[in-house]
């Protein structure tokens, strides 16, 4: 495994901040300069990264309406929608991907995008992207995930609703073309994502069966699967975003807004400082607090000869005499020298 992957010049990998990538997808609404706005709230956030979709409903599917090419009536967000009206409204125009990426490189976020098809891989290495993403239902076309790694850049593998050995396939698509660069994304493919079905501690059982860095692409709601799966080894997060909720779209209702992708950066990266090593004892920043523990004292003045009792010598803070537990082994015995009120009780005192 890779432990460092370079996405731009962002270090990705365990030992450095979570890679935080803010997906717009069809939050722009159809508007270049909402999606320009997205872009810079991107940046103010403090995410490293912002990442399309390229496609157009054509190289989706096809216009027909059938009952395979609709949505099934009970989906939460686009009940019985038209595949291809879906595609067409969330389609990001390809004419607006040179714009988005100048603002967001001028801006120093890491922008790239999904492509969907080898017509979008060759557009989008004219624009010289960094990286590329394979969406969830993209996984099991080998041909695309080969085209994408044939590239040589890092590639990020959205597992959605796969089996391990549809991920493993993919994988090794993409490592017979030489590239090594590999980070798989674990994810539920439901939008909303419900948290229960998350499945979070399969994060660690992907990165070792494939050897491979692992993360999350998160739809649930808010972020607190994020931090989780953080603590569980993610090193990258993935989550859709937009300027307001209630400004709508079709990808609006599980998407954060600016405020909460910042909350969101910031927390990951608190929960990956906290990881630290799996070690066990006094850290570093409990060097004065050690200097506080109970010991044993002289609490009264006492003299040459005079016993020691539960009066005279007591646990208490600070550190510096015999561990309290040795009570019972120095009480009773008399003191060899006159000793006042507040030293610390040690052997030769007896």
């Amino acid at each position: 495994m890779n432990t460092t992957i370079e996405i731009g010049d962002v270090p990705v990998g365990p030992e450095h901040q979570p890679f935080v990538i803010a997906e717009m997808s069809g939050n722009h609404n159809g508007d270049l300069e909402r999606a320009l706005d997205i872009v810079r709230a991107v940046a103010e956030s403090g995410a490293q990264a912002l990442k399309l979709q390229t496609y157009t409903a054509d190289t989706m599917t096809l216009d027909l309406d059938l009952p395979a090419f609709r949505l099934p009536a009970e989906h939460e967000l686009w009940s019985e929608a038209r595949l291809y009206d879906l595609y067409e409204e969330a389609h990001t125009p390809w004419a607006w991907h040179e714009p988005i990426f100048e603002l967001a490189a001028s801006l120093g976020l890491v922008a790239f995008s999904s492509a969907f098809d080898s017509t979008a891989i060759d557009f989008l290495e004219k624009l010289n992207v960094p990286a590329y993403k394979v969406a969830s239902n993209e996984i099991g076309d080998l041909p695309l995930v080969r085209g994408m790694a044939e590239t040589g850049k890092p590639i990020i593998i959205s597992t959605g609703s796969a089996t391990l050995t549809d991920i493993d396939a993919a994988v090794r698509a993409a490592r017979s073309t030489g590239n090594e660069q590999i980070i798989v994304l674990s994810c539920t493919a439901s939008y909303p994502a419900p948290p229960e079905q998350s499945n979070l501690r399969g994060i660690p059982v992907l990165r070792d069966a494939l050897d491979v860095q692992v993360g999350l692409s998160d739809h649930t709601m808010g972020i607190g699967a994020a931090v989780a799966a953080v603590a569980l080894g993610a090193t990258v997060i993935e989550k859709h975003v937009t300027l307001k909720r209630t400004d709508g779209g079709v990808d609006s209702a599980f998407s954060l807004e600016p405020w909460e992708l910042e909350l969101l950066v910031e927390s990951t990266r608190v929960a990956q400082l906290s990881l630290g090593k799996p070690v066990i004892g006094p850290k570093q920043a409990e060097e004065n607090v050690l200097r506080f523990r109970r010991s044993l004292y002289v609490t009264q003045d006492v003299r040459a000869g005079d016993p020691v009792t539960p009066e005279n010598v007591r646990s208490i803070r600070p550190a510096g005499g015999l561990a309290p537990d040795l009570f019972t082994q120095v009480n009773g015995r008399p003191f060899r020298t006159n000793t006042p009120a507040g030293t610390p009780l040690t052997w030769d005192l007896l």
